[in-house]
């Protein structure tokens, strides 16, 4: 019987993706003619998801750097260069952030399952967790595309919980923006908040009911959950 199930964000959650993310958008860029961007600029730009494709859902950010680009075709075309290259290159530069392979560890040790919910296409994100070796903790891999709806739909996240046979009374979120925090609280399920997120918002504007800077010292927060 699983005392808790934990659902996780990926990009700026779990990973640091944006350097890949920036080299993939700069790749495109080049090859289309297009500004390409610093690691500094990226890093400033991550968190201003309707400026770059970096953060939360890969197809949305491309629709936004796009919208300036009139002619469909030439943005499909772009999109697509753009899961090609990236979805080759997924885990050159990105790694975990701090203390979340530990936290991963203790939460298996304590017998919670794991699931991932990434506005990520599913695919990429399978992807991403394999390379970067944490795949095997998770019960189940929700993308952008893996249902008909994706986050902030809350069905992203009660979907997952019911597929894995969890307890939406005994179930948490961690993420790092506004749209995960609108998905808990649409899914009425606590929700802890990274600081430092893939968003422009400030974490004063953003719902939740525990803010942490990384995984570290984080399972003071899960024991709370762990009594009945």
């Amino acid at each position: 019987m699983q005392k808790l199930t934990i659902l996780f964000d990926l990009d700026g959650t779990l990973v640091d993706s944006a350097p890949d993310l920036m080299n993939a958008h700069n790749h495109v860029m080049r090859k289309f003619g297009f500004e390409t961007k610093t690691a500094e600029d990226i890093r400033n730009l991550a968190g201003k998801g309707a400026s770059v494709m970096i953060g939360r859902s890969i197809w949305g950010q491309a629709k936004k750097e796009f919208s300036k680009v009139i002619d469909e075709k030439i943005k499909k075309q772009m999109v697509k260069e753009f899961i090609d290259y990236y979805g080759k290159n997924i885990a050159i530069e990105s790694k975990l952030i701090k203390g979340a392979k530990e936290f991963l560890d203790w939460s298996k040790k304590n017998n919670i399952q794991m699931g991932i919910c990434t506005n990520k296409q599913e695919h990429l994100a399978i992807n991403l967790l394999k390379e970067i070796k944490i795949y095997d903790y998770f019960e189940y891999v929700a993308g952008s595309n893996t249902f008909d709806y994706c986050k902030p739909d809350p069905r992203h996240l009660t979907n997952v919980i019911e597929i894995m046979q969890g307890d939406i009374k005994k179930s948490i979120m961690i993420g790092d923006s506004e749209t995960d925090a609108e998905s808990a609280k649409a899914a009425k399920i606590p929700f802890i908040l990274l600081e430092d997120g893939y968003t422009d918002k400030k974490v004063s504007d953003i719902h939740h009911d525990y803010l942490i800077k990384n995984f570290d010292g984080i399972e003071e927060i899960i024991k709370k959950y762990l009594i009945d």
